[in-house]
């Protein structure tokens, strides 16, 4: 029996896979372990009376397991993790927390309306963590084979790609070239196209967050 994972729809696209890197990231795990799922767009901006009352903090992703509906990317990958342990993604817990600051950093420096504030710099230092740690046991984040740090990332960084791209004319300076290799091995996998959001639903998802 095929899981069931609800994930957002595109802004203005109900029926297209939206922006959401957190729901990339549950359907990037699925597509890894080759687990047969059926997926729900969910508008958030005019959410389904099943979904409210299937989840009624109205967050997603959420994914059906045993007949209860589990909210938050962080949970459901590690259900997925102990249900289908093959092929292993879990990543050794020294390297769990791997970029994790390029996230909020991106999302301060996006937003940011002072070029002095330091949200740049914040950026680049969070980049450059990740660049050395790569250039020391790359590819991967844990070395040859992919991870669930990787699958947390890659939405991520395109979404850093995209939304800084359009918004800011910013892009990845040269001298980060193991994070650019890393983007490009992670963009190329077939889990990766096949989850990624168009790149204008990014911009749209972005834009309000941008112009507030």
């Amino acid at each position: 029996m095929a899981l069931e994972v609800c994930v957002k729809a595109a802004v203005g696209a109900p029926n297209a896979l939206g922006d959401c890197p957190f729901s990339q990231r549950v359907l990037l795990t699925l597509e890894e372990k080759k687990i047969p799922y059926q997926m729900h767009l969910i508008n958030v901006s005019d959410k389904p009376q099943w979904f409210l009352e299937a989840n009624p903090e109205g967050k997603v992703p959420v994914l059906k397991s045993d007949d209860k509906w589990i909210p938050d990317s962080d949970v459901i990958t590690q259900i997925i993790e102990e249900k289908f342990p093959d092929p292993p993604l879990s990543t050794p817990s020294e390297y769990a927390s791997v970029g994790s600051k390029i996230f909020p950093s991106f999302v301060k420096f996006l937003k940011s309306k002072d070029p002095s504030d330091g949200s740049e710099q914040e950026l680049l230092d969070a980049l450059r963590a990740l660049d050395d740690h790569l250039k020391a046991h790359g590819p991967y984040v844990n070395g040859e084979k992919i991870s669930a740090v990787d699958l947390s990332l890659a939405p991520k960084l395109y979404h850093l790609e995209i939304a800084l791209g359009h918004f800011k004319s910013w892009t990845i300076p040269e001298d980060l070239q193991n994070v650019k290799e890393y983007i490009k091995l992670l963009f190329s996998r077939e889990s990766f196209i096949k989850t990624k959001a168009a790149k204008e639903y990014v911009i749209a998802g972005w834009a309000p967050k941008v112009n507030a």
